[in-house]
């Protein structure tokens, strides 16, 4: 299965405390390369979200004790990452998912950059 981001060519602006170590980065690169080489790939690594048809997650736990999320999509038979982000409570953010199937609809529509 191929990988590519699913957003829209439009840049995401971090701030600092969003921004990933290079050891946390190797983590959820990882954990990404798991699902796209290993698919399908079940917990703890991946699973779907109930809450939302289509939309799964790759689970990753970062250092200090945090986790984070990419949520993405299966289009054509690629792995399309459609946001990611730290989890601050044990619900995923309505806003985060609301994201995500914003670019998965996008992307299923054919308006996201390809």
């Amino acid at each position: 299965m191929l990988v590519r981001g699913g957003g829209t060519g439009q840049a995401h602006h971090r701030t600092p405390e969003e921004s990933l170590s290079r050891e946390d980065k190797r983590i959820v690169g990882t954990d990404i390369a798991t699902v796209e080489f290993g698919w399908p790939v079940g917990m703890p690594t991946c699973r779907p979200l109930a809450s939302r048809r289509g939309l799964l997650e790759v689970r990753s736990s970062l250092t200090q004790n945090r986790i984070a999320r990419v949520l993405f999509c299966i289009h054509q038979g690629q792995m399309v990452l459609l946001h990611g982000f730290i989890k601050k409570t044990q619900r995923t953010p309505e806003n985060d998912l609301d994201l995500a199937v914003k670019r998965q609809k996008e992307v299923e529509g054919g308006k996201a950059a390809k």
